[in-house]
């Protein structure tokens, strides 16, 4: 099993950043895809970004260009950097992680943008 702590919600004003991090409970290279998703109060779970073991990375329409994955090799932690946020983007992030034919995710960080 893998757990995956996350950090870094908070309440921001809109046009400010954040960065969210995740780190799991198992090495960083045998975990094949590391994600962030969202999930605003009556909405499904959405994809954010995603983070492939060689570094391939992929991000929904409604955060591109700004919004960054990257991950820490050293730290075995995968991080979201939030710039420009939106009221829209409130929502509770959730990090996940594709191990042995799995997906495990995290417990969720609350992130509030104030208009």
């Amino acid at each position: 099993q893998v757990q995956l702590a996350e950090s870094g919600g908070g309440l921001v004003q809109a046009g400010g950043s954040l960065r969210l991090s995740c780190a799991p409970s198992v090495s960083r290279f045998r975990i094949n895809t590391m994600g962030w998703h969202r999930q605003a109060p009556g909405k499904q779970r959405e994809l954010v970004a995603t983070i492939s073991s060689i570094g391939s990375t992929m991000y929904a329409d409604s955060v591109k260009g700004r919004f960054t994955i990257s991950r820490d090799n050293a730290k075995n932690t995968v991080y979201l950097q939030m710039s420009s946020l939106k009221p829209e983007d409130t929502a509770v992030y959730y990090c996940s992680a594709d191990y042995q034919y799995r997906t495990y995710w995290g417990q969720g960080t609350q992130v509030t943008v104030s208009s």
